[in-house]
């Protein structure tokens, strides 16, 4: 089978691999669609924490089920996709419930080969039934449960002003899932582009371009001077997340789901007084996979507003590079396997 290769930083190549064949408590999948994330942008820059190379990148995925072992309920030939983020079962995050944060974790593309290839074998206990959902629409789930997970670390009630910032595919979602829960959401970017996305397609009311002089200023403004409760820092930028300790409210809550490289810096004094609240956001459970699920399903969420931009699996390597461009405009970049 073809696969697709992030050799080092800047260069991908297909090459030949061998086909994986049925082991006992896995699955074997047909790759139908492969959604390009931040994560596998980053890979090719060089600048993606916990990376090593070569690496098969890839794990926003969709696919046909081929065979299974100790995948009870599940059907060769059924439309599926996966939770990307294979954990031991064992640890003290694993039994609380918490799989997402693995002591051990290995997540698809990352830590190991991941899903551009033609064929891949993932732990059953991973599948995740489509429940009439089609490929384009599965391989958009994983990236919207890392918003959805933010905003449930967030514990956004109705009514609350909520910031996020970065209107990136993962700010998006996140935006689209504090809205589910009620929230007044405030968009924040430096590309206008992306603002003008969030209100012609999220119905985003309040943007702000990260560039202005007076963002604090403005968010003062649209929150009747209270500043916003929640925010959301979805881009990984070391300014931004800095930056944003002042946006709060006091006794506001401070959620990370954009990572990066270097150490973050609080005045503690100012931390302590306004009794503010840091978490970060890793991953998903299977629960947000289940809440998007549901989501799609009701038609909360238009998986159309997220994808901009389509190739065939021949097609990514010349491609890539391309969608690191913020001319270009993409939002998400979808791959179709056949």
């Amino acid at each position: 089978m073809q696969s697709l290769v992030c050799v080092e930083p800047g260069q991908l190549a297909y090459r030949e691999a061998l086909k994986p064949t049925l082991s006992s408590g896995n699955a074997l999948i047909r790759i139908r669609r492969i959604g390009i994330c931040g994560t596998d942008l980053h890979a090719f820059e060089g600048t993606q924490p916990f990376f090593n190379y070569p690496r098969i990148l890839g794990h926003e995925l969709a696919g046909e089920l081929v065979d299974a072992d100790g995948a009870e309920g599940f059907t060769p030939g059924e439309a599926l996709t996966f939770l990307p983020y294979f954990n031991c079962g064992k640890c003290v995050a694993c039994r609380a419930g918490k799989t997402n944060c693995c002591a051990k974790l290995q997540v698809s593309g990352v830590h190991i080969d991941g899903g551009m290839v033609e064929y891949l074998s993932v732990p059953s206990y991973s599948l995740v039934h489509s429940q009439g959902l089609s490929y384009d629409e599965l391989a958009l789930v994983e990236p919207l449960s890392i918003g959805a997970h933010g905003v449930r670390r967030a514990g956004i009630e109705p009514g609350e002003f909520v910031l996020v910032i970065g209107a990136g595919p993962i700010g998006l979602g996140t935006m689209a899932f504090a809205k589910l829960a009620g929230a007044t959401v405030i968009a924040l970017d430096i590309n206008e582009n992306r603002l003008e996305y969030c209100r012609t397609q999220l119905g985003i009311a309040h943007t702000i371009n990260a560039q202005d002089p007076d963002v604090t200023e403005q968010l003062a403004a649209i929150t009747n001077g209270d500043m916003p409760t929640v925010v959301i820092d979805a881009t990984g930028n070391l300014r931004a997340i800095n930056n944003a300790f002042s946006y709060l409210a006091t006794s506001g809550r401070f959620v990370l789901v954009g990572l990066q490289r270097g150490d973050i810096s609080v005045n503690h004094p100012e931390f302590h007084r306004r009794e503010l609240t840091l978490m970060s956001s890793r991953n998903a459970t299977r629960a947000d996979f289940d809440h998007v699920i549901s989501s799609l399903k009701k038609g909360l969420i238009n998986s159309n507003t997220f994808i901009t931009h389509r190739v065939g699996f021949g097609e990514v390597r010349d491609t890539f590079a391309s969608w690191l461009n913020p001319a270009n405009g993409v939002i998400k970049a979808m791959v179709t396997v056949e």
